[in-house]
C-alpha cells in the first residue's frame, strides 16, 4: 500500500527565482514582488493532474502575467487543506465543491473557491469484470471513505442500477442504502488506496485524478462511468478568504481558466479523462 505523503517540489522557474538571490521568508499570502519583480504563489496539489496543469501554466504564463508558482505536491485528501489554513501555502488545487463545503463546515476553515476549472469523471474499475451485471451475490465494492467522495460513489453505483439509495439532505452514506439486491458489501478505504484495492475486491469506485495516477484511462478502462452533464463535482482552486483579492490569487485562477489551459487539457486530455468546466 502507498504511504500517504506529501512531497514538495519546487517548479524549475521557482528554483532559478532562488539562484537569483530573490527571498523566501515571505509569508505566504504575502503579494509583495521579490527582486525579480515576480510574485511567488504557493500552491498544493495533487501530482496528476493538477501539478501537471500548473506546470504548464508556470512554465508558459506565469512570468508575462507577473507571477511565479511553487508547487506542493500532496497525495492525500487532507494535508491540502491543513497546510491552506496554516499559511504554508497561498492556495490549494485538488478538490471539488461538495468536498470543499464539508471540509469547511467540518474545520471552520475561513476559505473561499474559484469557479470551476476541470471536472474529473468518476469510474468504477475491475480486474475482473467487464460489466457491473457481472457482480455476484455479496461481493466487495471499494469507495471512498470521505463523506463527499463516498456519496458520489454510491450515487453513481445507484445511477448504475445496483442499488438504490433514500433521499437524504447530504451525501448518502452506506447507512442510507435502501434496496440491495446483490448484498453487496462496501469497503470504505482512503481515496488514495482505491487503485491499490484491485484485484482483492470485485470493483473499486475511484476519482479520476488517482485512476489517472495508477495509468487508468477512464474512458477505456472504466466499467462504468459519472456523467459529467450538469456535474456538480468541478475541481476548483481554494484560497484564505482574507486573500481574495490579492495579486497573486487573482492572476493564479485567471490563468488557469484562460483559453491556453482549456486547450492543455484537451490537447492532454483528448478522451474526456478532464473535461474544461468553464
Amino acid at each position: 500500500m502507498r504511504k500517504l505523503i506529501a512531497t514538495a517540489t519546487a517548479t524549475i522557474a521557482a528554483l532559478a527565482l532562488t539562484a537569483c538571490g530573490a527571498s523566501n521568508d515571505a509569508p505566504a499570502g504575502d503579494s509583495t514582488a521579490g527582486p525579480s519583480g515576480l510574485i511567488e504563489v504557493k500552491v498544493g496539489a495533487s501530482p496528476t493532474p493538477h501539478a501537471e496543469i500548473l506546470e504548464f501554466v508556470q512554465d508558459n504564463l506565469a512570468e508575462e502575467a507577473g507571477i511565479t508558482i511553487t508547487v506542493t505536491e500532496f497525495t492525500d485528501y487532507i494535508l491540502p487543506n491543513e497546510a491552506l489554513a496554516s499559511g504554508e501555502i497561498d492556495a490549494n488545487y485538488f478538490q471539488h465543491i461538495p468536498y470543499f463545503d464539508q471540509q469547511v463546515a467540518d474545520n471552520g476553515f475561513e476559505f473561499s473557491h474559484s469557479e470551476g476549472i476541470h471536472i474529473e469523471p468518476f469510474g468504477v474499475y475491475s480486474d475482473s469484470l467487464t460489466s457491473l451485471d457481472g457482480l455476484e451475490d455479496g461481493a466487495q465494492i471499494a469507495i471512498p471513505n470521505d463523506p463527499s467522495n463516498g456519496g458520489r460513489a454510491l450515487l453513481l453505483l445507484e445511477d448504475q442500477g445496483v442499488i438504490t439509495l433514500n433521499e437524504t439532505d447530504g451525501a448518502p452514506t452506506v447507512l442510507d442504502i435502501a434496496t440491495n439486491p446483490k448484498n453487496l458489501e462496501f469497503v470504505e478505504l482512503e481515496a488514495s488506496q482505491l487503485p491499490n484495492a484491485l484485484p482483492d475486491v470485485a470493483a473499486a469506485v475511484i476519482n479520476g485524478n488517482f485512476a489517472l495516477d495508477a495509468g487508468l484511462i477512464p474512458a477505456e478502462d472504466a466499467i462504468a462511468l459519472e456523467n459529467p452533464a450538469n456535474n456538480p463535482y468541478v475541481n476548483i482552486v481554494a484560497y484564505r478568504t482574507e486573500d481574495a483579492d490579492s495579486e497573486g490569487i487573482t492572476t493564479l485562477i485567471e490563468l488557469l481558466t484562460s483559453d491556453e489551459v482549456r486547450e492543455f487539457i484537451t490537447t492532454n486530455w483528448p478522451n474526456g479523462e478532464l473535461i474544461p468546466a468553464f
